[in-house]
């Protein structure tokens, strides 16, 4: 019977699979921060626009009137 694969954390670290799994695994890693960071940005635009369009909306109105 064959073993079972091995995940990463139990390979040895000298062995040529060990080092694919964790340039794969550090490229996911990368990947993973900037699809992060790519939907941030895209939440904090979204957010920045709906309050810039309520402002315009509401106009100088909602300044001046009786709290």
């Amino acid at each position: 019977m064959s073993d079972p694969q091995k995940t990463p954390e139990e390979m040895p670290k000298d062995t040529p699979q060990a080092h694919d799994q964790q340039v794969l695994s550090e490229e996911y890693k990368k990947r993973q921060r900037r699809r992060s960071a790519a939907i941030a940005i895209g939440l904090v635009g979204l957010v920045a626009s709906f309050y810039i369009l309520t402002m315009v909306k509401l106009g100088p109105e909602l300044f001046s009137r009786a709290l």
